[in-house]
């Protein structure tokens, strides 16, 4: 499975280097335009002159396209990772949905909108992983997981940013524009960091590199693969379907002021509380030397706030958006999700699987709503409380399991090739 290629360590030992920089403020931008539709989706669409239900029907579709795009470009910036390199990633994603995002501010049509919403879900694909790869291979191993917490910590807090600048400006391609200028003048940052010397080595190997096949030729690579995608599903269980829909569940929990709740709102609670998350659970893996036993904790108290706040009946509003924000707490994790998936691969397929299992992980919200949906109406009767506390149940057992059978990567040295003849 693994041929080494060098015994170096990386140079690069300041943990706040300009590729944790670039690759910090691309994962804000990235964050940025991925819940600014969450946050303007109504008001667009009005503007658009789409009324009634079919603000929603015509919401939902384009989420969908955004996500199809995220799917396909996760593949695709994953591929070239391995190939052309990290910063040619960063690079070619960053410019794609700075443009997509300007375009999203020009729309008259829905058709239109879907469209940059198609391309803007390709560019937002290859931000995370490639940035999330780079800063791996940069940092020596005792140093990489500070490293990871600050992209990821910097970057969820870009959702926090998109709610300000909506609340502020009230105008939703204003909005757009303020993102996709963002990302232009984040270009200008990147000509100050180069390849991983991980990366340029692997480059002089025969082995063959960015090869997405290999993940499902071999059963043992196939299973690690789908582990990584796996425990990271509780977090968008969570995202996508509690705070997205909490006005539904404010009013079912009979929460005062209920009519008051608005999920941008809970969306921008729910990423401040990300943000102390990624911060707590990055340290915490490094002080205790473990990615496994700080994430088994976190999915353990994910777990209880979902039952805690699926149970919160007549709380007043401003308790309600408390929960969503310990909610965001406990899914904190995300930054040992992206760290652990880079770490369990070689070098030359290591972007592809950074780039792919977080895409993979958002790409799976219309299956987890799907079976959120088979509970809540086929099971049991419409309520969306059971079927939420379910469904979390059963994610939290299935991630469990698929962290259990994953190998503790915190001492892993990641300067190795990865065997994809076998």
């Amino acid at each position: 499975m693994k041929d080494s290629i060098s015994t170096a360590t990386p140079q690069n030992t300041k943990i706040l280097n300009a590729a944790v920089i670039v690759a910090a403020l691309g994962y804000f931008v990235d964050i940025y335009d991925l819940l600014l539709f969450g946050i303007v989706r109504t008001d667009s669409l009005m503007d658009l002159g789409i009324t009634g239900d079919a603000i929603r029907n015509q919401g939902e579709y384009l989420i969908s396209m955004q996500m199809f795009g995220m799917l396909f470009g996760g593949i695709l910036w994953g591929i070239l990772g391995d190939k052309k390199g990290r910063i040619s990633v960063l690079f070619g994603s960053i410019l794609l949905y700075s443009v997509a995002n300007i375009a999203n501010g020009m729309v008259t049509t829905v058709d239109a909108y879907a469209f940059w919403r198609l391309i803007a879900g390709i560019g937002l694909a290859g931000e995370l992983g490639a940035g999330i790869t780079l800063v791996t291979e940069s940092l020596p191993k005792e140093k990489r997981g500070y490293g990871t917490m600050i992209v990821a910590t910097v970057g969820v807090s870009g959702a926090v940013v998109a709610y300000l600048v909506y609340q502020i400006f009230q105008d939703w391609r204003l909005c757009y524009y303020a993102g996709g200028v963002l990302g232009i003048l984040l270009l200008f940052l990147r000509i100050s960091i180069s390849e991983s010397g991980m990366f340029k080595k692997v480059q002089q190997s025969q082995e063959k590199k960015g090869d997405f096949l290999s993940l499902f030729t071999h059963k043992k690579r196939f299973f690690k693969y789908l582990q990584c995608i796996l425990i990271g599903i509780p977090i968008w269980f969570l995202v996508g379907v509690l705070i997205t829909f909490s006005p539904e569940f404010a009013k079912v929990l009979g929460v005062q002021g209920f009519e008051t709740i608005a999920a941008g709102k809970a969306i921008a609670f729910c990423y401040t509380g990300l943000v102390f998350g990624d911060i707590a659970s990055g340290l915490l893996s490094q002080w205790c030397k473990s990615r496994k036993k700080i994430m088994y904790g976190f999915l353990v108290f994910n777990c209880i706030m979902i039952f805690v706040f699926l149970n919160a009946f007549g709380i007043s509003a401003t308790t309600f958006y408390i929960l969503c924000a310990i909610m965001g707490f406990s899914v904190g994790y995300w930054v040992l999700f992206v760290t652990i998936a880079a770490e369990q691969f070689g070098t030359n397929i290591r972007a592809t699987v950074t780039t792919t299992v977080p895409n993979f992980v958002r790409g799976a919200l219309p299956l987890i709503i799907l079976i959120y949906s088979f509970f809540r109406d086929r099971m049991f009767n419409g309520d969306i409380l059971l079927a939420g506390m379910i469904v979390g149940l059963l994610l939290f057992i299935i991630a469990a399991i698929a962290l259990w059978k994953l190998k503790e990567t915190f001492h892993t040295d990641l300067n190795y090739a990865e065997n994809t003849n076998l």
